[in-house]
């Protein structure tokens, strides 16, 4: 056994985070968008929009996903590699049907 408790200590608490189905849904979604703004997930999710930005600001906290600022509009994507391995492996298909 290995006792690198800093490891698991983050890897808990970003599998915590992530234990919420709307913010798997929102990670979901990104990783099959690519990216997309808080007014598109919330028509989406059908949640009103300060509920989406409180799970994307505990994503974005957790440096699960990231910001780009295109004028006024702020667009997420996912950044953290680890969590688009997850994602595959529990949820599958991330690609984009559209």
């Amino acid at each position: 056994m290995d006792n690198n408790f800093k490891t698991y200590n983050e890897t808990a608490e970003l599998l915590k985070v992530l234990a919420h189905p709307v913010r798997l849904c929102i990670v979901k979604g990104l990783l099959r968008k690519g990216s997309c703004n808080v007014s598109f997930m919330q028509e989406c999710l059908e949640l009103p929009q300060s509920t989406v930005s409180q799970h994307l600001q505990k994503l974005r906290a957790a440096g699960i996903v990231e910001t780009e600022r295109n004028g006024l509009e702020v667009n997420y994507s996912v950044k953290n590699e680890k969590v688009r391995q997850l994602i595959q492996l529990f949820l599958g298909g991330t690609e984009d049907h559209e």
